[in-house]
């Protein structure tokens, strides 16, 4: 059986020591080490067109701050995916992500999907935002993860990553963590856990998990992740 294509993650960013640090740990680092995935960061004003390597300026209209340019972003875009697809971009294999606070809320189906696709291109905002026309006319699609605001788009990246590569296979020990974890079906939470030891001061583990009796139990878990919400 022909080995799986390793998933290609690219996070264009100004500050790609963020990405590196988490990227390198724990799952996603071994999954990094069995070649499963690649995570890569991207310094943006590696594309800057002056000489100060500027990725900014001031907003038309007026305002306060800064507003990323689309010139550098949608250079970047080109040349990372050239790196992976020799100059062709191939919609059902590269896909490109915005972060914003704007996009539409990201969701574990969402994780599923983009799980899919052979390369996905993270852009990251900074400042006051980015110019409009990165997401009209270089991203595919743009995600939030919440509503709130950062100062920047790599820890959504990074949470996006770490959400889409756990569905990658392989990447997961065994594949019943995924079937029964929070969000495998839409609106229903993992059941409560517990472990050893069996009473902790007088905090008590519920007795039908001690029972030995798995349908009871499984009975059990399917009411707790009823009522959790």
């Amino acid at each position: 059986m022909p080995r799986a294509k390793t998933r290609r993650y690219d996070v264009l960013t100004i500050f790609p020591g963020m990405v590196s640090g988490y990227a390198s740990e724990s799952i996603l680092g071994r999954a990094q080490e069995k070649k499963l995935i690649s995570i890569q960061s991207h310094d943006l004003r590696d594309w800057a067109l002056d000489k100060h390597r500027r990725v900014d300026d001031t907003p038309y209209g007026g305002g306060p701050g800064m507003v990323m340019k689309v010139d550098v972003f949608e250079k970047a875009v080109i040349e990372v995916v050239r790196q992976k697809a020799k100059g062709k971009r191939h919609k059902a294999k590269v896909r490109i992500v915005l972060t914003s606070a704007s996009g539409k809320t990201f969701t574990q189906k969402d994780a599923r999907r983009l799980a899919k696709y052979e390369q996905i291109i993270f852009l990251c905002g900074r400042y006051e935002g980015v110019d409009a026309r990165v997401e009209e006319h270089v991203a595919d699609e743009a995600f939030s993860i919440g509503d709130y605001v950062l100062t920047g788009g790599e820890l959504p990246a990074l949470v996006m990553i770490d959400a889409i590569a756990r569905n990658v296979p392989g990447v997961l020990g065994k594949k019943e963590s995924l079937a029964e974890e929070s969000h495998t079906e839409e609106g229903v939470l993992e059941y409560p856990q517990y472990t050893k030891p069996p009473v902790y001061k007088k905090w008590a583990v519920p007795e039908v998990l001690t029972s030995g009796d798995h349908a009871k139990i499984q009975a059990w878990r399917k009411e707790q992740s009823r009522r959790i919400k």
